[in-house]
């Protein structure tokens, strides 16, 4: 098959399609012939030499696709040969076949196209799992999201008014996917936005990718008893913080990646947004966002589209 290598860490030109050997499926896997994967900002880590891929993992990047399963491990009920699905990857997206976890396999939702679908499973299981599962966002209660226009974000604004809550977005053009209140961030403080908007209390959940930069003023955006999750560090990873607003508050600061997580545990978050998110994607009230679809050997390209940050929701590769 061919794969999109990583030659040597560096910038986008080091991703080089080449022909590989086709994955050996595990009896609780199946393989996919792969129809689409999506960018995410780990791919772009991993490129740099910055995030390996988990041990056993694939070498390839990508961490989702869509696609059809062309063959199934011996332990596998679920799924059968033929079946339109996307899945949820430690790599190896980026490639014509990925071998994968049954656990972590989804169907393609009715109503989203094959090739569009590769862009929900990392996203949906991200923000569900973070927003959702851990910091237990309400109905009624109000979500702050970093990089509103991400991939992330542009899902994260939809499903959390699926679900009832109020939604801030630190990005001006979000407005058309139901946040309540856009912040310019390069113009304005978003720190005393949110308290404009809020009548002084702050948000009860932010949801942040920028990391250092962001954290004291975070802190000082929550609402008493206010969880903050960070899943990225776009600004690095050291900062200081007045912890005393900690205490006044009952803040709770939470950090986690994806990738890393077991085949066990990505299994129960899949099946979390199989029963929780997969309905709001069926009924139109949630739905893709895709910019742009660039051939798989044109990987290097989409990477630098994705740096840019001249993009709104998911680019994809077509295989």
């Amino acid at each position: 098959m061919k794969a999109v290598v990583i030659t040597s860490a560096g910038d986008p030109e080091v991703l080089q399609l080449q022909e590989v050997e086709d994955p050996k499926i595990k009896d609780d896997e199946v393989l996919i012939k792969v129809e689409a994967a999506a960018l995410n900002r780990g791919d772009i880590y991993q490129r740099q030499g910055f995030y390996p891929p988990p041990q056993g993992a694939s070498p390839y990047p990508g961490l989702e696709c869509s696609g059809i399963i062309e063959s199934i491990g011996e332990n596998v009920s679920r799924w059968k040969v033929g079946d339109k699905v996307c899945a949820l990857l430690s790599g190896g997206g980026y490639a014509e076949k990925v071998a994968v976890p049954a656990g972590q396999v989804l169907p393609v939702p009715s109503g989203v196209t094959l090739s569009d679908a590769a862009s929900l499973p990392e996203v949906a299981c991200t923000v569900w799992s973070t927003v959702f599962m851990m910091s237990r966002l309400c109905v009624s209660e109000t979500l702050l999201i970093h990089g509103g226009s991400s991939g992330i974000g542009t899902f994260a604004i939809q499903i959390a008014k699926f679900r009832g809550a109020k939604v801030f977005v630190t990005a001006a053009f979000c407005k058309d996917l139901g946040a309540d209140v856009c912040i310019n961030y390069k113009t304005e403080d978003f720190v005393a936005r949110v308290k404009e908007e809020s009548g002084g209390k702050g948000v009860d959940v932010i949801l942040d990718s920028v990391g250092a930069a962001y954290l004291q003023q975070n802190l000082d955006s929550l609402n008493i008893d206010g969880r903050l999750f960070i899943i990225g560090s776009l600004s690095g990873f050291v900062a200081q913080i007045n912890i005393g607003s900690m205490f006044g508050k009952r803040l709770t600061i939470q950090a986690a990646a994806l990738r890393t997580r077991s085949a066990e545990e990505k299994a129960a978050i899949v099946t979390e947004v199989g029963k929780n998110v997969w309905p709001a994607i069926i009924s139109g009230k949630v739905k893709p966002v895709v910019y742009k679809h660039f051939p798989l050997g044109e990987a290097a390209e989409a990477h630098r589209l994705m740096e840019s940050g001249k993009h709104i929701g998911k680019i994809l590769l077509i295989s």
